[in-house]
């Protein structure tokens, strides 16, 4: 099912239906503030292990998650002053921060150093979703068998349509992976530079 949501003005009648999906274990195509996003419930593991299978992903490789804002990310993490001061500054925003996961992170998306990646991206389409589901989203690129990540949903639809419950249309997007930083145990490392300005922790 491919659903148009308005990208700036999210019809909330439109995402309370994907949020009914996500709630019933389902699985979701997204637009982020970088790229479209595969996820599920945080804590759907069916869902988590069938987004592994759709990518052909290794279970070794920890997925990242979306959060609602810097209140939400502290339920899931351990974020430290200096983390905290961090992320305040530059999200919601192009960036996944890698930290040290607490307790309630399904163990089967956690890295072996007991890590986590978490988002609050800059579109007000996924920011509506995680806020009405009440809790975390999956957040993994959609890319096509060479590797490269889809932007426009039509070509979506026609790869991914069968896998998923719902692709949400929020129109053709540039493709751009976020940064990724980890802040754990207050050293920064720049592990990835994509679109969030990377310039400030060099």
């Amino acid at each position: 099912m491919l659903i148009s949501i308005n990208s700036q003005n999210p019809q909330m009648r439109l995402i309370n239906k994907a949020v009914d999906i996500l709630k019933k274990g389902g699985i979701i195509i997204y637009p982020t503030d970088t790229m479209y996003g595969l996820g599920c419930d945080l804590f759907n593991k069916k869902g988590i292990e069938k987004i592994y299978e759709i990518k052909k992903r290794n279970k070794k490789k920890p997925l990242s998650f979306i959060c609602a804002d810097l209140k939400d990310i502290s339920h899931y993490a351990r974020v430290s002053d200096y983390a905290y001061k961090t992320m305040k500054r530059l999200l919601p925003g192009p960036y996944t921060f890698i930290l040290e996961a607490s307790r309630l992170v399904p163990k089967i998306i956690m890295s072996k150093q007991q890590s986590t990646g978490i988002r609050v991206p800059d579109n007000p389409i996924c920011l509506a979703l995680v806020r009405e589901l009440g809790g975390p989203i999956i957040s993994t690129s959609v890319k096509d068998d060479k590797g490269e990540m889809l932007s426009n949903p039509y070509i979506i639809e026609e790869k991914f349509g069968r896998f998923v419950d719902m692709i949400i249309d929020g129109g053709v997007m540039m493709q751009e992976q976020s940064s990724v930083i980890s802040l754990i145990d207050d050293q920064i490392e720049i592990i990835r530079t994509g679109k969030g300005d990377v310039s400030l922790f060099q």
